[in-house]
């Protein structure tokens, strides 16, 4: 009863084609897909730069321990 069946998927995809067409649909998808795909590179760049901030603390941490050692 709470699923969405496959052909009511279908009757969706059709009315969608219906309404825009096929052309702004791709444009829509490869705008979409740009903009997720934009989306995960400025994660895993911040994702590395945090793993680098962190290395830069650890290896200052170290030279401080040398120090006072």
């Amino acid at each position: 009863m709470g699923g969405i069946s496959i052909w009511q998927l279908l009757i969706v995809l059709a009315i969608l084609i219906l309404i825009f067409g096929t052309k702004k649909l791709k444009n829509l998808g490869s705008d979409l897909g740009g903009a997720v795909k934009g989306f995960k590179e400025a994660v895993d760049k911040d994702e590395e730069q945090k793993d680098g901030e962190g290395q830069a603390k650890a290896i200052q941490e170290e030279k401080k321990d040398d120090k006072s050692a």
